[in-house]
């Protein structure tokens, strides 16, 4: 392997480390332990839905609904706790298969109607958005038992429940991806569905499978962040869709479909969270921030649509000559 193809498979991790470098130099608080904790902390959310997110992503498709669906669990999770005075175990359980339900439904509805998964997980995005606020009545919910905020605010000798949560989940994707069929047939949709039918994989129900795990992700982060937050509130998923998409892409995960690899949704997460620490801590303002995201996201697309191109566009030169040459 080449310098340049070195360079251009770690490029992004080069990225992440100039990003570092940049804020240990702005600010002494930064390059941290307790810093650095912190951002593992804060991220451990976005690493948990970027799993799923990147399931459904490989197989070219995008799920706009996880930002509500964590902000309707955060809600319903704490109305059975709270309200219903439902035991622990049974309403996170409970919540879990409600939001996998939802990511099933999805998948069912963008495989057997035919919907475009855009318009289907939109639609779920505002109906859950909506359902959160009718159950919450816009205001938030608490009054839970201590021994819930174990599980967002609780540490396992100096690391905190949710980065462990979090390894635990890429861990598993992980697998998936490496090790079993499952993995294969991901990429094997995204790289070309027609083939991957004719291959004999069944394309609805892997999307399915894809759009429910996505689900059960988005719910398990819903549940933690309860637990962080200890107040179930209806805006507490805005705008994460867009940070979690955005750290995929980042990533290297493809929004046509095909290709990415778990280390690059890893280093994406981590690139957003140091990003929006290190803009914090330097005092950059909350809008201003939101600006620098929504660069961040434009160029991170930008560069995966012209890397898709030019390989497409490679692809055809090499077949033109192969063509020509007999």
């Amino acid at each position: 392997m080449s310098v340049s193809d070195y360079f251009k498979k770690y490029a992004i991790f080069l990225v992440l480390i100039v990003m570092i470098i940049v804020f240990a130099v702005l600010s002494p608080l930064f390059f941290t332990p307790s810093n650095g904790m912190m951002i593992a902390r804060q991220v451990s959310f976005m690493g948990i839905a970027s799993v799923g997110m990147m399931f459904v992503m490989l197989t070219g498709g995008i799920d706009l609904s996880i930002g509500s669906a964590l902000s309707f669990i955060n809600v319903v999770g704490a109305y059975f706790m709270v309200k219903m005075e439902m035991p622990i175990l049974p309403a996170c359980l409970l919540c879990l298969a409600i939001s996998s339900g939802f990511g099933f439904v999805q998948g069912v509805i963008i495989t057997k109607l035919r919907v475009p998964p855009l318009i289907a997980t939109l639609a779920f995005m505002t109906m859950l958005s909506g359902l959160a606020f009718i159950i919450s009545g816009g205001m938030p919910i608490y009054g839970f038992d201590k021994a819930f905020n174990v599980l967002g605010q609780g540490y396992v000798g100096p690391v905190p429940i949710p980065v462990l949560v979090m390894v635990a989940v890429l861990a598993v994707g992980a697998f998936i991806l490496n090790k079993t069929y499952f993995g294969r047939y991901f990429y094997a949709i995204g790289g070309n569905e027609e083939a991957a039918m004719l291959s004999g994989i069944n394309v609805d129900w892997t999307k399915q499978l894809v759009y429910t795990i996505s689900g059960f992700c988005a719910g398990l982060a819903g549940i933690i962040m309860l637990s962080r937050l200890n107040s179930g509130q209806p805006t507490t998923g805005s705008g994460f869709e867009f940070e979690v998409i955005t750290a995929c892409v980042l990533g290297g995960v493809s929004v046509a479909g095909g290709s990415g690899k778990m280390f690059g949704v890893v280093v994406g997460v981590l690139m957003m969270g140091v990003l929006s620490n290190g803009l914090l801590i330097v005092n950059v303002k909350e809008y201003a921030q939101q600006v620098v995201m929504g660069i961040v996201l434009t160029v991170a697309v930008s560069f995966d649509c012209m890397s898709k191109y030019r390989m497409e566009r490679k692809n055809k030169e090499i077949k033109a000559q192969e063509g020509g040459a007999l």
